[in-house]
């Protein structure tokens, strides 16, 4: 596989290898997958307009949605709902809105209601994005690691969870931090956990093809080692290299629901994922959080979420960035145990992977 150098200075090319002929994105999905501040719904179809949904079944509609995954929608989504939700009614071959609500309510209809799930939310990401938070790391937090596993304060390991990856550019930006500032030292286990409630985004995050535009975040030396350039068929893609994919396990969570996960993470990313939750929702996802962070380790939100009105036991370090109360105090944060099969882990604490 032979590589291929461009100008590293463009914002819409990258330095890459080649990435096999196998690989086809759909390119008119990633149109609408990519480039948007949200997810385009498709209109509502001739006989489903908004008076297809009297307040009445919208306020059921508005329960369900808020059991199943905390998500919230006022009064003024009516329209949203519609547009998000016609797509499926097409697919159904269903008359109306009431026709689906009897038919996702259905208790064998766990798997519609986790497609309902994937129509109704909002997915906006990219790479590096609130380069504060990478900076931060970069300058403080690794090399303090670094210095604890040298005097044998902590162990070599690295925990990250990445709760609420969209389609993972997240995930995959830690990743090449992670390598970039501990691949050449084979004493470290790295291991990076991205969990979403939409099964749509992870199918997109496995794959790991993103178009070349948003290469425009990516340091050039990143771009240089971590990202292959399709040629061909794959022309205006870039794929991530399969040494950052293998840090990396996907899984399906729904942060509202119950779940347990068998060790402490030292790096928990809930950026731009609480915006979507009541107050009641929003203690809740945080208190299931907090027993998976390790007392020494750290939570990044989105710099536009606060945690002002919300029972923690969280310390401010910097802006949009927490830690435990214990996070002053030496120890073996979350690097105490062996390294495990993520995927396997997540399984077994209740993350679907569906």
């Amino acid at each position: 596989m032979s590589k291929v150098r461009c100008d590293s200075t463009s914002t819409n090319r990258c330095a890459s290898r080649r990435f096999s002929s196998h690989v086809k994105p759909d390119a008119a999905g990633r149109a609408q997958r990519f480039g948007t501040t949200q997810l385009v719904g498709d209109r509502p179809r001739p006989d489903c307009q908004q008076e297809d949904l009297s307040p009445e079944l919208f306020t059921r509609f508005q329960t369900l949605i808020y059991n199943e995954a905390g998500i919230w929608l006022g009064p003024h989504k009516t329209a949203l709902l519609i547009g998000r939700l016609s797509k499926r009614l097409r697919s159904l071959n269903l008359r109306g809105m009431w026709e689906y609500f009897k038919f996702v309510t259905q208790p064998e209809q766990q798997h519609e209601r986790v497609r309902m799930i994937d129509c109704i939310t909002t997915n906006e990401t990219r790479f590096f994005r609130e380069p504060r938070h990478f900076e931060f790391l970069a300058q403080t937090v690794f090399p303090r690691w670094r210095e604890e596993v040298s005097t044998g304060a902590r162990a070599a390991r690295i925990r990250i969870w990445s709760a609420g990856c969209s389609s993972g550019e997240e995930p995959y930006s830690l990743a090449m931090m992670l390598l970039d500032h501990f691949g050449d030292d084979f004493g470290w286990k790295l291991e990076i956990l991205a969990t979403d409630i939409s099964t749509r985004v992870l199918e997109e995050a496995r794959a790991g093809i993103f178009p070349v535009g948003e290469s425009k975040d990516i340091p050039a030396k990143y771009l240089n080692s971590y990202l292959l350039r399709g040629i061909g068929e794959q022309q205006g893609y870039m794929k991530v290299s399969q040494e950052v994919q293998t840090l990396v396990t996907f899984s399906r969570l729904n942060l509202h629901a119950d779940y347990n996960m068998p060790d402490s993470f030292d790096l928990i990313f809930l950026r731009n994922v609480m915006i979507y939750f009541d107050q009641r929702s929003k203690s809740k996802v945080l208190a299931g959080i907090l027993r998976h962070l390790s007392p020494r380790g750290y939570l990044f939100v989105g710099h536009s979420e606060s945690l002002q009105g919300l029972d923690t036991s969280l310390r401010a370090v910097t802006s949009s960035v927490y830690s435990g109360v214990q996070g002053d105090h030496p120890g073996n944060g979350a690097g105490g145990s062996e390294s495990k099969d993520l995927y396997a882990l997540a399984m077994r604490a209740g993350c679907n992977g569906r």
